[in-house]
C-alpha cells in the first residue's frame, strides 16, 4: 500500500478514448488518480 505523499509506481493503461497512456507522460504535472469499483458490483 502506498503512503500519503509517496510516488506512484510507473504504469500504462488505456484511456476512455482507447489511447495508451503512461504515468511518465505527465512528468512535471500534477496527476489525480481516481479508482472506482466495477459496474454492478458491491463496493
Amino acid at each position: 500500500m502506498l503512503k500519503v505523499g509517496s510516488q506512484a509506481p510507473g504504469f500504462r493503461l488505456q484511456s476512455d478514448e482507447g489511447k495508451e497512456i503512461a504515468l511518465q507522460d505527465f512528468v512535471g504535472q500534477r496527476v489525480l488518480l481516481f479508482f472506482f469499483p466495477k459496474a454492478n458490483t458491491s463496493g
